[in-house]
């Protein structure tokens, strides 16, 4: 028979139980938050062009800013900043491109930038709009790992615009 001092007591194996059942309860709690996470990809609404980078969009009934990820257009609309070269063309190519639409957004490895704003690629039916913006000379690379997934595409499609003049190629200089 086990002497006093080395059988377990009543609490003791109490303590335990309460200790296993609390673990248990933390696990299955972490596994379930995992379901309510954001998806990496989702459509949204664009109801108002920002500049020719920016966005908001209406996400699951949110408003929320939303940065293109990979592409900077010149300034239009920065605070205490002047409108650069080929601004206001950024900027309206984006809202006849977007505005109004339902587009399909995929987040990026990082999801927010410092100023809270959703971090996306974004699409319209078959139009890869940070693409778009490059092909066509309305924007210049700007690669943030860990955002970086097309980084090789957009080099490429800034250097094409870039030899052939289009858009603040041609038109803001060097």
């Amino acid at each position: 028979m086990l002497s006093d001092l080395t059988r377990p007591s009543i609490a003791s194996v109490a303590l335990l139980i309460f200790v296993v059942i609390l673990l248990l309860q933390l696990g299955e709690k972490d596994a379930g938050e995992g379901d309510e996470a954001a998806p990496t990809t989702f459509t949204a609404e664009v109801t108002r062009v920002v500049d020719g980078d920016t966005v908001e969009a209406d996400i699951d009934g949110r408003e929320e800013d939303v940065r293109y990820i990979g592409v900077d257009t010149p300034e239009s609309v920065k605070p205490d900043s002047p409108v650069e070269c080929y601004g206001p063309e950024a900027a309206d190519f984006n809202r006849r491109l977007v505005e109004g639409k339902t587009v399909r957004m995929e987040l990026g490895a990082e999801q927010r930038d410092q100023y809270g704003r959703v971090l996306a690629y974004v699409r319209l039916g078959d139009t890869f709009v940070n693409a778009e913006l490059l092909r066509r000379g309305y924007a210049t690379t700007l690669t943030i790992p860990p955002n970086d997934q097309y980084a090789g595409q957009f080099d490429r499609l800034e250097r094409e615009a870039a030899a052939e003049g289009r858009g603040l190629w041609g038109e803001c200089g060097p």
